[in-house]
């Protein structure tokens, strides 16, 4: 009933899509980037994209006490378009955005639900799983998206990765939203 909630579920969509688009492709974007092997496609793509999120998550972790939350997620949606546009413009430049991306996504998922706990802290059980569905969602409709594009492109996955802009696009405009609530 509560339509800050509703700004909080289709931030969680936003937020796995984004996540799981870039996380999922990542590996054939590196093979079509450099002409890798799948092995160091795997590597290069989804290991570093990984590793560059898990920095994301232990920076906040150390120091999210001193830092505003929302401002830190608007700044890594900034950064996320920033990379989904990388992305879509060069294969090369692209691999670094690809990469990039795992730090702008990092802190999306468990930032939107600290957020959503601070504003309804009666929110219980029932608010965490529609917010852990929507995140689920968005993980599962981005990378198809992305995907049915590159393929209906004659499998340009720049021109899949560019549609997937909209997700941080969205999820940005969400950000703004719920910053103003």
């Amino acid at each position: 009933r509560t339509p800050v909630v509703w700004l909080a579920i289709c931030l969680m969509i936003c937020s796995g899509a984004s996540e799981l688009a870039m996380a999922q492709w990542a590996s054939a974007y590196a093979e079509a980037a450099l002409g890798l092997s799948k092995t160091v496609g795997d590597l290069a793509g989804p290991c570093m994209f990984a590793v560059t999120m898990g920095i994301s998550r232990i920076i906040f972790g150390k120091y999210g006490d001193k830092m505003d939350l929302m401002k830190f997620m608007i700044g890594s949606g900034i950064l996320c378009v920033i990379c989904y546009l990388l992305v879509s413009v060069s294969l090369i430049s692209g691999l670094i955005g690809c990469i990039i991306c795992g730090f702008s996504v990092g802190i999306m998922w468990p930032g939107t639900i600290s957020i959503s706990s601070e504003r309804f802290p009666a929110g219980g059980t029932a608010m965490f799983a529609l917010l852990a569905m929507a995140g689920n969602l968005g993980g599962s409709i981005g990378p198809g998206i992305v995907g049915r594009v590159t393929q209906s492109a004659g499998d340009n996955i720049r021109a899949g990765m560019g549609v997937g802009l909209l997700f941080p696009v969205t999820l940005l405009i969400m950000l703004f939203i719920f910053a103003r609530q």
